[in-house]
Order: C-alpha cells, then sequence, then structure tokens
C-alpha cells in the first residue's frame, strides 16, 4: 500500500506537494511542515505522540510499471487537528524530552 501523501500541514494549513522536501509524517501518516514540527509542535505528534521523519517523495516518473505519482496520485483531502494550540503546546512540553524510540 503506498502512502496517502496528504496536501497540507495539518497544523498551519500549508500546501505540501508531493515532491515537497519540507513535509514530515509520523508512523501514521499525520502530515505537517517542518517549520511546524521544530517550532509548534516540538518533534511530538499531536495524535500519536510520536516523532517525525521527512516523508518520502513518490518519484513523478514511471520507472517500474505502475509506479509514480501519475499512477498513484497523492490525496487531495486536506485534514486539520482536532485539538486546540493550548492542547497541543501542553502535551508537546510534556514528551518532547522523551526520545522518539521511548515514547
Amino acid at each position: 500500500m503506498a502512502l496517502e501523501l496528504r496536501p497540507n500541514c495539518e497544523c498551519c494549513d500549508r500546501d505540501l506537494a508531493p515532491a515537497s522536501t519540507d513535509a514530515r509524517i509520523c508512523s501514521y501518516e499525520c502530515t505537517f511542515c517542518a517549520d511546524c514540527v521544530e517550532n509548534v509542535l516540538l518533534n511530538v505528534c499531536p495524535n500519536c505522540g510520536g516523532g517525525f521523519v521527512p516523508r518520502p517523495i513518490r518519484p513523478a516518473i514511471e520507472w517500474r510499471p505502475g509506479l509514480s505519482v501519475a499512477k498513484r496520485p497523492p490525496s487531495d483531502k486536506r485534514r486539520s487537528l482536532s485539538y486546540s494550540r493550548e492542547d497541543i503546546a501542553a502535551h508537546s512540553r510534556r514528551i518532547k524530552d522523551i526520545p522518539p524510540e521511548k515514547r
């Protein structure tokens, strides 16, 4: 199953194109921009509490049959957080000093 490649930062709603090197995801594919991950979320997913990694870029060219952004297009469903900024800040502060691999 291919990654969903969500189209926006779930925090600030910034557009994140499929080839964006600024997109970050957690293990559940929650998607945020690098700025929000570093400065708002403090590398703490507000949904699962995990950390983030750069989102892989799906090839634009079909190097193998059926495997490209054209053949497996990104999602067009925009998402947003269901938590308040205050709740997110408290959640991030509570666990930000615990390395993601120990959360």
